[in-house]
C-alpha cells in the first residue's frame, strides 16, 4: 500500500513545486483570516452601535427625551408631562423601534452617609427604567416588599462630576467604582408618620441613562406607600432609535417640541461611516478570500496539467479514477482545511489581544469570535471544499 502510495506521488504531484504549493497555502491563509477578521469586525461594531455590551461608546441608538420647557409654559407644573397617547405617537416616529418611561419617585428622599465632619447629607431623585433598555443589569437588581436593601445603579457622569468638580472643591476624598459600591448609605423615605428608612447599595454604573436607577418593583411601592399624590407624571422617555441622526427622526423632535442631547444626534453619524467601512472591509475581504481560493484550486489544475502523461499511464496500469480522486482529495483537501484552521486560531488570537487592549479604554468585548465568525468558517469551508474535489474531478476527466 505504501509502495502505491509513493508510485501516485511521484507521478501526479511531481509537477507541483514545494514553494509554489507553500505560496498558494499562504494565499489562502491570508484570504480567511481577512474574511474572519472582517466578520469579526463587522459583528463587534454592530454590537457596540447597537449597545449590546455595557457601554454605548461608539455611537448610542439609546436617546432620553423630554418635552422643552419654554417660557409660556414655566407656570404649569404638568407641561412636561407625557401622555400616553404622545408615547404611542412616539414609537410611531420615524427610526424609532422601541420606546419606554422612566418612571420617577413620586415622594421625597434623602441620602445619608457616615457621622460627624466626614458625613453626607443629599435630597435625591430616583427613577426605573424597563430592563430592556438598561445597558446593564446586575446579578442583584431585584427588590420585593419587605426587602431593606434597595439596589442602585449610578449614573457614571455623576461620580466624574464629583470627583472632577464637587470633591476637589470641597476637600473631599476621590472615589473609585469599587470603593462606591463598597459603601452603602441610608435612603429616607417618604414624610412625616410614613417616612422609612433604607439601606441602598450601588451595584453598577450606567453610561446610558443619565439618572439614580432603582428597580420598577420599588419605585411602583414607594410610588403606592410614600406618595401624597397619587397620579405619578412621567416627564422623560428612552428611546431606541436606528439612526438617530436621521432628519426625519430630528425633525420629528423639533416639530413636537421634544429634547435630547444634541451632541448624541451629531456623535450617532459615526455609526453610518462605521458601518460602511466595516461593510466595505468585508466586501474586500470576500473578493480577497475567492482570489486566494481561487489561487489554491490554479495551483492543482496546474499540477494535474503537468501530470497527464503520468494520469494515463496510471489508468493504463488499472488504477481507477475514482482511485485517483481519492488519493489527490486526501492530499489537498487536509491542506486546505489547515489553511482554515490556522486562520481561526489567528483570530481568535487577534480578537483576545483586541479585547484585552480595549478593556482598557473601557470598551468591553467578547474574548472569543461571535456566531458569525463560525459561520463564515463553515461556509469557507464547505466552498473551498467543493472547489477543490471540483478542480480535481475536472482535471482527471481533461
Amino acid at each position: 500500500m505504501s509502495e502505491a502510495k509513493g508510485i501516485l506521488k511521484k507521478l501526479l504531484l511531481r509537477g507541483g513545486g514545494k514553494s509554489r504549493l507553500a505560496g498558494a497555502w499562504i494565499t489562502l491563509v491570508a484570504g480567511c483570516l481577512l474574511l474572519f477578521v472582517s466578520v469579526e469586525l463587522w459583528s463587534t461594531f454592530r454590537d457596540i452601535l447597537d449597545g449590546r455590551r455595557s457601554q454605548d461608546s461608539l455611537g448610542s441608538t439609546f436617546l432620553t427625551i423630554s418635552k422643552k420647557v419654554e417660557d409660556a409654559s414655566m407656570a404649569d407644573k404638568n407641561a412636561t408631562t407625557i401622555s400616553d397617547q404622545e408615547l404611542t405617537t412616539i414609537t410611531r416616529a420615524p427610526q424609532v423601534q422601541d420606546a419606554g418611561k422612566l418612571t420617577p419617585a413620586n415622594f421625597k428622599v434623602a441620602a445619608s452617609l457616615g457621622y460627624g465632619p466626614m458625613s453626607f447629607y443629599t435630597l435625591l431623585f430616583l427613577e426605573a427604567a424597563p430592563d430592556r433598555f438598561m445597558d446593564q443589569i446586575p446579578g442583584r437588581w431585584n427588590w420585593k416588599e419587605g426587602d431593606r436593601t434597595i439596589p442602585i445603579i449610578l449614573s457614571r457622569d455623576f461620580l466624574n462630576m464629583y470627583n472632577y468638580i464637587f470633591a476637589p472643591s470641597q476637600g473631599l476624598p476621590l472615589l473609585s467604582e469599587e470603593s462606591v459600591k463598597a459603601l452603602g448609605f441610608t435612603l429616607t423615605m417618604g414624610e412625616g408618620p410614613m417616612q422609612q428608612e433604607y439601606q441602598a447599595q450601588v451595584e453598577g454604573f450606567s453610561d446610558r441613562i443619565s439618572s439614580v436607577l432603582v428597580p420598577q418593583s420599588f419605585i411602583d411601592y414607594g410610588n403606592r406607600h410614600f406618595s401624597s399624590n397619587g397620579t405619578v407624571h412621567v416627564s422623560r422617555l428612552i428611546l431606541k432609535v436606528k439612526d438617530p441622526s436621521d432628519k426625519a427622526f430630528t425633525g420629528f423632535l423639533s416639530d413636537h417640541h421634544y429634547t435630547t442631547n444634541a451632541e448624541q444626534l451629531r456623535f450617532s453619524k459615526m455609526r453610518s461611516v462605521v458601518e460602511a467601512v466595516s461593510a466595505g472591509t468585508g466586501v474586500i475581504a470576500l473578493l480577497l478570500m475567492f482570489v486566494s481560493g481561487l489561487v489554491f484550486v490554479l495551483f492543482i489544475e496546474l499540477t494535474m496539467a503537468k501530470a497527464q502523461e503520468s494520469v494515463r499511464l496510471l489508468l493504463q496500469l488499472g488504477y481507477s479514477p475514482a482511485q485517483l480522486r481519492l488519493f489527490l482529495t486526501r492530499r489537498y483537501v487536509p491542506l486546505m482545511l489547515s489553511a482554515v484552521t490556522l486562520s481561526l486560531i489567528l483570530t481568535v488570537l487577534l480578537k483576545s489581544l483586541a479585547a484585552q487592549r480595549l478593556k482598557s479604554l473601557q470598551l468591553e468585548i467578547d474574548l472569543f469570535p461571535g456566531l458569525y465568525v463560525w459561520i463564515a468558517v463553515a461556509l469557507s469551508c464547505l466552498l473551498l471544499l467543493w472547489q477543490t474535489i471540483r478542480s480535481i474531478s475536472r482535471s482527471l476527466k481533461q
